[in-house]
């Protein structure tokens, strides 16, 4: 059964309220330190890599939001207590600090996924494009922009600021009036809080050490893996076939990943298993069927990774259920955002608000209520003030992003930037409904009405950027509007949470393309072979060319196998909105199984394994299982992601692993 998060939950279990009414909240510069951004850039880093090597590799990011808060206390605690140790009189970490230093670090490592390293930036290089083929209708190699350090961090800057000007007037009508859940920033707020309590820093301490354990053990087990790795992408445990020879050549094969085994850990039993049971339809049914047809439907000697034979199959069928998926979210979003706004009663009885708590314990409620709503309202952000940002910001990438972008005109950015407040509006409400940022998706529709306007001349570029620029401003709006819900339930100032979201942006606009640049320059990234396949950069260049060209040149039954995917998303999510809960829980995610269709089936096993390990925790011991679980899933994931760093200097220096670990079928005597 789901928790309904509630203000009950910020309440201790005698009921009352564990702010008390004296409790001194200091001053918005007071909540933002100098020790508090120097670990806010050192875990900002660290998760940019971590976000990075997911993107590149299935694309499939959980929340790091429990680890920025957890690893921000633990630095800062450790901080604190060595130099009182040593004789220096210390200024005393509040929990406003470390929810200024877990707002800074979201902001940081999310810009590595919403800059489009794994997706729109990379689709216009030039292995994307040989990869999709250089005689493909409408792949032109006029629109091929190679990585760049300079020109990545110049359109980071231009687009990443507007989205947090963007909806910082109604920061009061989202969190006050409508008085909107945004679960991940109220579980956030409620882990916050319990830190900054005796019984709940003891817990923070034993979670900090199942973290740093787990973490070490991950970094351990990646370096080991390594000296069996070998040259070339066949070698070593991550091509183990555990499940024999004859699945692992279908891509069914557990590889020992930490990452992934940790992302089962933290993503959803239903997400985990609707990823797997993709994994099969495809792997396991779709495509062997399909290849049977080969030379009927397609031509028999194509390669593995031509769009016109089996391959055009695995990445069209996923843009079809991706899309179906995104596009029901959507109007189902926006039907209810609708819904709620014009309907007061509605909102009042439908909507997971913050309820009241009618007991002997009510006025402590409402006066810790009334706390919370001055200091929210205490330090103001004029209206003006984010307006002007909001043009000013606009104005300055009207004019530098056709500098960048040459098809991207000038009026096509404006006329961006007229639509997209409303957009964010769309996405930053349906986020605090439903905790489901459909950020991807209001990008693909930027990038189909762009290409489809700008036509076969640069609309390939053009939409790419124009789908850059929606991501960021829908995504950057939704983050700001969760921190502010944070804040607000750790008593945080409102400029704090403003302030650390343009500090953590403006690093992320630096530290994400270095981090990504660490990747490019040490790995093979976009090799369909290697372990940084960058999946989502063929997509959205598919998607792209799609808006310029249409869909004429799909191998036989493609389009109509297609039509049928795009349906299918349609229906399933239909018969989970309809159907009883205890019947709707068990349906899957049309999303999460599209992921295996293009990829492969591997990591869905990983993360099977996952959601076994927790699965049977829970059966075993649900508390330890609630306390720990989120604690080992980012140790396992940091620990693989901090490898990655000497992994890369390896590669840079031509270090080889020394040992070559393959398998193949046994020899016949």
């Amino acid at each position: 059964m789901g928790t309904e998060i509630s203000e009950s939950l910020l309440l201790d279990s005698a009921g009352t309220v564990p702010v008390e009414r004296t409790e001194q909240v200091p001053e918005w510069k007071e909540q933002i330190t100098i020790r508090g951004l120097v670990v806010s850039a050192l875990l900002g880093g660290l998760f940019c890599v971590i976000t990075h090597k997911l993107n590149l590799t299935v694309g499939i990011i959980p929340s790091l939001n429990v680890a920025a808060g957890l690893l921000g206390f633990f630095f800062v605690k450790s901080w604190t207590g060595v130099m009182s140790k040593l004789g220096f009189t210390v200024v005393p970490f509040t929990k406003q600090e470390n929810t200024v230093i877990q707002t800074c670090v979201v902001a940081t490592y999310g810009l590595a996924f919403s800059g489009g390293f794994g997706s729109y930036l990379i689709a216009l290089d030039e292995k994307t494009y040989e990869l999709i083929g250089k005689d493909y209708p409408g792949n032109r190699a006029q629109d091929v922009m190679n990585p760049g350090l300079g020109w990545m961090i110049g359109f980071m800057f231009v687009v990443s600021f507007l989205g947090l000007f963007s909806l910082v007037p109604l920061r009061k009508v989202m969190v006050m009036d409508y008085k909107l859940t945004y679960p991940s920033g109220t579980a956030t707020a409620m882990l916050i809080n319990s830190f900054h309590t005796d019984t709940g820093a003891e817990l923070a301490g034993k979670q900090v050490k199942c973290l740093g354990k787990y973490l070490s053990m991950s970094f351990v087990w990646s370096c080991f893996k390594w000296f069996f790795s070998g040259v070339g992408d066949s070698c070593g445990f991550d091509n183990f076939p555990s499940l024999g020879l004859t699945l692992f050549k279908n891509s069914f094969y557990f590889d020992f990943s930490p990452t992934y085994v940790g992302c089962g850990l933290i993503c959803p039993h239903i997400v985990n298993v609707s990823c797997l049971l993709g994994a099969i339809i495809s792997w396991g049914f779709l495509w062997p069927f399909i290849s049977e047809k080969a030379g009927d439907w397609y031509p028999a000697d194509l390669g593995s990774n031509d769009f016109k034979g089996l391959y055009g199959y695995k990445v069209f069928i996923s843009i079809a259920i991706i899309l179906g998926d995104g596009l029901y979210n959507l109007v189902k979003i926006i039907y209810v955002s609708t819904k709620e706004l014009l309907n007061k009663s509605t909102k009042e009885h439908k909507l997971p608000v913050i309820t009241e708590i009618q007991d002997d314990e009510t006025s402590k409620v409402l006066l810790e209520q009334k706390q919370r709503d001055t200091v929210f309202l205490k330090d103001r952000i004029p209206s003006w003030f984010a307006a002007s940002g909001y043009v000013c910001l606009a104005a300055i990438s009207i004019a530098t992003m056709p500098l960048i972008f040459p098809p991207l005109k000038w009026y096509l950015v404006l006329a961006c930037y007229i639509l997209a407040p409303a957009l964010a509006f769309c996405n930053s409400y349906g986020t605090g409904l439903t905790d489901w940022s459909l950020t991807s998706t209001y990008g693909k529709i930027g990038l189909f009405v762009v290409a489809s306007i700008i036509g076969p001349n640069g609309g390939v570029v053009g939409g790419l950027a124009a789908c850059g620029v929606m991501m960021s401003i829908v995504s950057t709006a939704a983050d700001l509007m969760q921190d502010f819900k944070t804040g607000y339930l750790t008593l945080s100032s409102a400029k704090s949470m403003f302030v650390s979201q343009l500090i953590g942006t403006a690093m992320g606009c630096v530290i994400a393309p270095l981090t990504f640049f660490m990747f490019w320059s040490a790995f093979d990234v976009g090799s369909p072979d290697g372990p940084y396949k960058a999946p989502y950069a063929v997509i959205f260049r598919e998607m792209a060319i799609l808006g310029v060209e249409g869909l004429s040149e799909l191998p036989r039954n493609c389009l109509a196998i297609c039509y049928f995917s795009f349906a299918a998303a349609l229906v399933i999510n239909l018969l989970k909105d309809i159907t009883p809960k205890k019947i709707s829980q068990f349906i899957p995610i049309p999303m999460a199984m599209a992921i295996p269709f293009y990829i492969g089936a591997y990591f869905a096993v990983d993360m099977f394994v996952g959601t076994v390990i927790l699965f049977v925790w829970e059966r075993v011991n649900r508390k330890d299982s609630e306390d720990y679980a989120g604690a080992v899933a980012s140790g396992l994931i940091c620990g693989d992601g901090i490898w990655t760093i000497p992994s890369a200097v390896l590669s840079l220096l031509r270090v080889n692993p020394p040992i070559c670990m393959s398998f193949g079928p046994a020899l016949s005597r």
